[in-house]
């Protein structure tokens, strides 16, 4: 299947490599499944958690359901192919634009022309380069904070192009928002992009606007897939291009890059976003309140935002798998005085993974991990810095049915 039709939750396997997994149906029936045109299957994630949050000081504890999804993937001809995945723990609400819920992933068909060419289209996780976003979301512990506000599950129409079996250029059309404007800002939303003015006689404030419909809110992307070295070295490199108002656009580069040996995996990933209205609202969230305390449905325009993430993999036994993940991000308001390079964000994140039944080809493991965050702001922000910290002890389970 074309890589970028599969590429967020094509990892399925230890340290996110891919597996040959095999299905319930052939372990109880003992008669292997030769059809492509269905494959079902469960990926489900749960952890006893204790949390900490240096805000308040206090540690708390629970039990907790992290993940449930189904998903199915198949060939119906040899050229026309599908994906469906669904979220079970998460509201079902229909949005405005695309009429499908936010619980829902993918709803795609593809039919692929001949070994060069292909199309795509329907619902589906955008093009968005980078190793962590190619990664399924079961087996992430925590996001970077750019990857876990990105909402990138659109109703989009994709070409792949694959000049030769190892590089794969990949153009797509993609809605930028599930609901309207309105459904995602607000009916009255307001942007503001730090600029402080005064008539002289009474306390500077900041210039504010009312955010205005685009006709036509769509994202465009280009992607680069490649490998190189019998794939010993691979490369997820992205351009998009999103009309989020009237007048208002935001811009996404980013390069993925990885090294993939036989016990050893290694990405480190650059992102650069570059937002005329602030549409991942991390932002939003911690400025809004101090530049204007009494606004409403006020958004914070003209960011920066750049993250750095790197992550490895080491199998040191058969069963078991070491995992080290880092990210350093930064945040700014290019135009506000105040709140220029204001934020920075630590990222650390480690696990020990135990796999019991590899010689079943069952993608089951068991973890300990330990995930923290530090926020770290200027001081003429006026914002308090801060840490959390999680301790968990998990189960995942990527369950082949079919």
């Amino acid at each position: 299947m074309p890589l970028s039709t599969l590429a967020q939750g094509t990892n399925d396997g230890l340290g996110e490599e891919e597996v040959d997994l095999k299905s319930l149906y052939e372990m109880v029936t003992k008669h292997e499944q030769k059809s492509k045109a269905l494959e079902l299957y469960i990926n489900y994630g749960a952890a006893a958690q204790a949390t900490h949050d240096s805000r308040n000081g206090e540690w708390g504890a629970r039990i907790y359901n992290r993940y449930l999804k189904i998903e199915m993937v198949g060939w119906l001809t040899d050229h026309i192919y599908y994906r469906f995945r669904q979220r079970i723990n998460k509201s079902n609400v229909e949005q405005s634009e695309d009429n499908f819920s936010k619980a829902n992933d993918y709803m795609m068909v593809g039919w692929k022309f001949n070994d060069h060419w292909s199309i795509q289209g329907g619902k589906k996780c955008q093009a968005l380069g980078s190793f962590e976003f190619s990664e399924n979301p079961l087996y992430i512990y925590q996001y970077s904070d750019l990857e876990g506000n990105i909402d990138s599950s659109k109703g989009a129409i994709n070409v792949v192009y694959n000049p030769t079996p190892d590089h794969q250029i990949s153009a797509e059309v993609s809605n930028t928002y599930n609901g309207k404007l309105a459904d995602e800002f607000g009916k009255d939303a307001k942007i503001s992009n730090g600029k402080m003015t005064s008539d002289g006689n009474a306390e500077p404030k900041p210039d504010i606007a009312l955010l205005q419909k685009a006709s036509a809110p769509l994202t465009y992307a280009l992607g680069w897939n490649g490998k190189f070295f019998g794939g010993k070295l691979q490369t997820r490199w992205s351009y998009m291009l999103r009309t989020q108002a009237k007048d208002k656009y935001s811009q996404l580069i980013r390069f993925g890059q990885k090294l993939k040996l036989d016990r050893l995996q290694w990405y480190v990933d650059y992102s650069i976003s570059l937002d005329d209205l602030d549409r991942m609202k991390i932002t939003t969230r911690e400025v809004a309140k101090v530049l204007a305390p009494t606004e409403t449905d006020l958004y914070m325009g003209e960011i920066c935002n750049l993250a750095l993430v790197t992550k490895m993999n080491w199998q040191f036994t058969p069963d078991w798998n070491l995992m080290l993940k880092g990210t350093y991000e930064t945040a700014s308001m290019t135009q506000s005085e105040q709140f220029r390079n204001y934020r920075k964000a630590y990222g650390y994140v480690g696990s020990v993974e135990y796999y019991p039944a590899r010689k079943q080809q069952q993608d089951l493991r068991f973890y300990l991990a330990y995930m923290g965050r530090k926020y770290s702001y200027s001081k003429r922000s006026t914002l308090t810095d801060y840490n959390t910290d999680r301790i968990e002890l998990g189960m995942i389970y990527r369950m082949k049915l079919l």
